[in-house]
């Protein structure tokens, strides 16, 4: 595949990495490819990182076809540029094409876009502990109609940003608020995919817990309200007596994350026992009353591993584990973030390099 390359001739200054945030600062370069029935996708290329026209009927913007993915991407300790298991990342970007009615993406063309892309804008990669350049491959439909069908053209995206913590708090502790009034995704619908849909039924309910003093959303399932499901940005875990449990993928309500999966396979690797299963809200209260609830934490590309110390359920709100990282998270986030900087073995061939 020969991709077009058009070189920005006026480079942004890159910013310290101590200014990162995360979502801020984008490079000088994205990736770019159209689709239409005729020539599938075609004309990849890589072009100045910038604004792009289309029309007002675009129908992207009236029926919502859009899907996006997130990996990132770091320095090595040998100075190597790598992404962590970028192709479950865009195996899963498929599966939500499908869902939305969107063509499949050739695995190649994607992975070699966002392989070149990285080499032409290497030098924004940040070199400080605990940052890394995050990757946002995205697709829109581009037909302009407004009649409601699946598009037949769209565009095919890759921007990147240097990143620092997802979170304000870094490592620290989240506080999460356990909403059963609102709900993110019901059983036939699109939670398990990366449609921005999926965000945008959230952030109302977000919106009430960041005025209550709250990070994010925990959300129960849509039938009883009484199960967990995942945090809006986050899938989650509860560590009760010893056992690991998460919620399970089979409702098709929850989005099947790249880093939930990486911690049930290092967890049973190292012995501990991981259920998928549905758990209700009043089991984990239970669980801490006997105080056999040891630690929760959300798992995901942005965050990584995201402690949490306080839960609040219809203003019943506990702390967990002296409001501290607990043990088993910090184990984890010490253990993925070593294989994605190379400080730790990677014997599950997870690491690819760019």
């Amino acid at each position: 595949m020969e991709i077009r390359i058009v070189r920005n001739q006026n480079p942004k200054q890159k910013p310290a990495d101590n200014e990162l945030g995360f979502g801020k600062y984008f490079t000088d370069h994205m990736f770019v490819a159209d689709y239409n029935p005729e020539k599938g996708w075609h004309d990849p290329r890589i072009v100045p990182y910038g604004p792009f026209e289309v029309e007002p009927s675009c129908m992207v913007f009236h029926y919502g076809q859009a899907i996006f993915e997130g990996m990132k991407a770091y320095l090595n300790k040998d100075g190597e540029a790598v992404a962590f298991r970028p192709f479950a990342n865009i195996r899963r970007l498929n599966r939500s094409a499908e869902r939305l009615c969107i063509p499949q993406l050739d695995e190649d063309m994607v992975w070699e876009g966002l392989r070149t892309l990285i080499n032409i804008d290497k030098e924004w990669i940040p070199k400080s502990k605990g940052t890394s350049l995050y990757i946002r491959p995205f697709v829109i439909a581009t037909d302009n109609s407004l009649g409601v069908r699946p598009s037949d053209t769209y565009k095919f995206f890759i921007i990147l940003s240097p990143v620092g913590a997802y979170y304000k708090e870094g490592l620290k502790p989240v506080k999460i608020y356990v909403t059963d009034k609102y709900v993110r995704a019901a059983e036939g619908g699109v939670g398990f995919t990366k449609t921005a849909g999926n965000y945008a039924v959230s952030l109302y309910a977000a919106e009430e817990a960041q005025k209550k003093g709250y990070t994010q959303v925990l959300w129960l399932d849509a039938k009883e309200r009484k199960y967990v499901e995942e945090v809006g940005t986050t899938n989650i875990f509860f560590k009760i007596s010893g056992t690991l449990i998460t919620a399970p993928l089979n409702s098709g309500t929850i989005l099947g994350g790249v880093t939930r999966d990486s911690v049930i396979a290092l967890a049973e690797e190292m012995g501990y026992t991981v259920e998928q299963r549905q758990l209700s809200i009043q089991e984990i209260y239970d669980a801490h009353e006997k105080c056999e609830l040891e630690e929760v934490f959300g798992t995901g590309t942005a965050a990584v591993i995201s402690p949490v110390g306080v839960l609040n359920w219809n203003d019943n709100i506990i702390e967990i584990n002296g409001g501290k990282m607990g043990e088993f998270s910090q184990k984890m986030y010490d253990l993925i973030t070593g294989i994605q900087y190379g400080t730790e073995p990677d014997k599950h061939g997870w690491i690819e390099k760019i």
